[in-house]
């Protein structure tokens, strides 16, 4: 792999083998995300794009080709990933929840309270370290999964549309939460969005994909320059002229899939 390169994707195929039909998710894809990257990555439902996160983070086998991630640390996991759905332990303290990772790797209790209890802090938490999911709102756990995630220190960040299920309120606080402590990090980052919006706040590059079976279609670079505010960017020549760039790939794809149902 070059120097700069975190994760390289080539020639990846994932076939689904369903009794009597095989349905082909992923078809020859070839991508490389560089090290401190945050690639985002679009497509229409059913195209993929959480088979990939699943492959990257070692849940799925490709049927074919190679996914290659070049660890810089063994102490640190490869991957933390971040689902859209609430992944938080109901049993545990939201501050346990935080420091879960930590705990698994061995961190004595002391480091990794403190750990946790920063990251908390970072979202705006501290004070509910205490309670217990039950006791929290859906943006609430949804932030408390950010910060395990950050707080575990992963080499990679892989987050499947983390605040799709949120209400608007609650997504464009996140977002804002994500890119500020992200931007204190830099971490290697894949995230799945739905949302061009999104994808154009949040993304370095951002990856379109095709209908099913699921292929690049366009890997295009946002120049929008950090940090960036969520309601200004909205404002910026560059966020509209690539909006259109990208419904554009899009609209067509999204009308195939249609077509196949």
């Amino acid at each position: 792999m070059d120097g700069a390169e975190k994760i390289r994707v080539e020639n990846l195929t994932k076939i689904f083998n369903t009794g009597r039909t095989s349905v082909v998710a992923l078809e020859n894809v070839n991508l490389t995300v560089e090290d401190g990257e945050f690639l985002c990555v679009v497509g229409p439902s059913g195209c993929g794009k959480t088979t990939m996160l699943r492959i990257l983070a070692g849940l799925e086998k490709p049927t074919s080709g190679r996914v290659y991630i070049k660890a810089r640390n063994a102490g640190k996991p490869p991957t933390a990933v971040v689902f859209q759905g609430d992944s938080i332990f109901p049993w545990m303290k939201v501050v346990e929840n935080v420091e879960y990772g930590l705990r698994i790797r061995g961190i004595p209790l002391e480091e990794r309270r403190a750990i946790a209890l920063e990251y908390l802090k970072k979202m705006g938490l501290e004070r509910f370290a205490d309670l217990y999911p039950y006791q929290l709102s859906g943006g609430m756990k949804q932030r408390i999964n950010v910060a395990r995630a950050f707080a575990s220190d992963p080499e990679i960040l892989l987050m499947d549309e983390p605040f799709g299920a949120l209400d608007e309120q609650n997504k464009l606080i996140l977002q804002q939460e994500l890119l500020r402590i992200w931007e204190g990090s830099y971490k290697t980052t894949v995230f799945i969005t739905h949302s061009i919006d999104e994808a154009l706040l949040l993304g370095d590059k951002i990856l379109v994909m095709t209908a099913q079976p699921g292929r690049v279609k366009a890997m295009l670079e946002v120049k929008i320059e950090r940090p960036r505010d969520i309601i200004l960017i909205k404002s910026s020549p560059v966020f509209i002229e690539l909006y259109r760039e990208i419904w554009e790939l899009l609209r067509e794809e999204v009308m195939k899939a249609r077509n196949m149902r």
